[in-house]
């Protein structure tokens, strides 16, 4: 079933509950998580940013995200 035609309700958890959610992402070639970084690397990975490539097929990528649908299905 799609998100989109589930309603839009949400459990509320107790903060014991929670999960920390871990990123992850690429650098220099191998996939390394976000925690693992020191404060300039990290500050550096919230600075990106995105850009849509004239011609390319699926589109800008973080548009896409933000929606929910698939980058390049």
């Amino acid at each position: 079933m799609s998100h989109r035609l589930t309603p839009a309700t949400h459990p509320l958890l107790a903060e014991h509950e929670r999960q920390r959610c871990e990123v992850w992402t690429r650098v220099m070639g191998y996939h390394r998580p976000m925690a693992s970084f020191n404060i300039g690397k990290q500050g550096e990975f919230h600075e990106r940013r995105y850009f849509a490539e004239p011609g390319w097929a699926c589109g800008t990528v973080a548009a896409r995200i933000a929606e929910g649908e698939p980058v390049c299905a």
